[in-house]
């Protein structure tokens, strides 16, 4: 069985993972536990070094309060430049490895509410109408009329972070 703490409590993030983990683990039984952590950045990391270092802040957290999972996953949303993605960052007691979501351009009026200090997942709930939209599809599925959801984008980057854990071409380069 494998123990999959992940470093939030956003409901759009923790489907994310279970979905990546139906996918990566068809035949096995995982448990998913869900751990609110700080990121140690702002509530909006506004690059992406920010928000690397936001994901990398709540998975050392995690794994502080987790220490015995088999695996540590953690997730950052930000923006970079114009455009808003994520970090996931996962490791096993093994290995490291990351990714970053598929992006998006955010339009003018939005990037400068943002660089303002507004956070895109408020600004998005009031320019859309939809409560709390980023523990729904968030701005991705605003923007893409739902073809596309924050879970469904983060699925991807989560199943190229934990891949290379076990694939045997990077166990071998961890020996």
């Amino acid at each position: 069985m494998y123990h999959v703490v992940v470093a939030t409590c956003n409901p759009a993030k923790i489907l994310a993972v279970t979905e990546a983990c139906k996918a990566i683990f068809p035949d096995e039984q995982v448990e998913i536990q869900g751990v609110d952590v700080e990121s140690g950045v702002c509530a909006q990391p506004l690059t992406d070094e920010e928000t690397w270092q936001g994901a990398d802040n709540r998975l050392r957290h995690a794994k502080e309060r987790y220490p015995a999972a088999s695996l540590w996953l953690a997730i950052e949303a930000g923006i970079d430049d114009n455009q808003a993605f994520a970090w996931v960052i996962v490791e096993n007691s093994l290995q490291r490895s990351e990714s970053r979501s598929a992006s998006f351009k955010l339009p003018s009026r939005i990037l400068d509410a943002l660089h303002e200090g507004a956070e895109l997942g408020p600004l998005m709930s009031t320019l859309t109408g939809i409560d709390n939209i980023k523990h729904k599809g968030g701005a991705i599925g605003a923007i893409t009329s739902g073809v596309l959801t924050r879970s469904s984008v983060y699925q991807q980057a989560i199943i190229l972070a934990i891949s290379p854990l076990l694939h045997p071409f990077y166990a071998e380069a961890a020996q």
